[in-house]
């Protein structure tokens, strides 16, 4: 397969909720900065960040984001890759253009917060030198009880 990355399409913006909404559902509860956040994936965008859609011939199969949060942090959010395209190597695609374009902006800190039950995404993240942490703020996420810092 011939896999492209598209980042910050904003024709694709629908995908971004379509593709997270399907695996919240699933695991855990959509809460209202979810809802927030995926029905405006262009002020994600407006505020500095990106959004990398991972395609195949011209269909959407995965996505995530590098939400700017001011100075120089981002975080590594939303990530997401159709029910049929688990397994192929996808979130490895995706974490690879974002840590990538996270280097080349430059940013100065890259987290992401994430729940413990997500096992295999938790290996995804440590394979890409994210370090567990104390969570030094409030988060607005009622499932995120696990927070990592990219020591790149």
């Amino acid at each position: 397969m011939s896999y492209q990355i598209a980042i910050n399409d904003p024709t694709l913006g629908p995908h971004f909720k379509t593709l997270n909404l399907a695996w919240l559902e699933k695991y855990f509860v959509v809460e209202p900065i979810d809802e927030q956040v995926l029905s405006q994936p262009q002020k994600i965008i407006q505020q500095g960040g990106f959004i990398f859609y991972i395609l195949d011939n011209n269909r959407v199969l995965g996505c995530c984001a590098l939400k700017h949060h001011g100075d120089q942090v981002y975080e590594l959010t939303k990530m997401a890759v159709t029910k049929t395209s688990q397994g192929k190597g996808l979130g490895k695609r995706l974490m690879d253009a974002c840590i990538s374009h996270f280097e080349s902006i430059p940013g100065k800190s890259l987290y992401l917060e994430t729940n413990s039950s997500l096992k295999t995404a938790i290996k995804l993240y440590e394979k890409y030198h994210f370090v567990a942490k104390e969570c030094p703020f409030n988060t607005p996420y009622d499932r995120a009880d696990y927070y990592m810092e990219w020591q790149g």
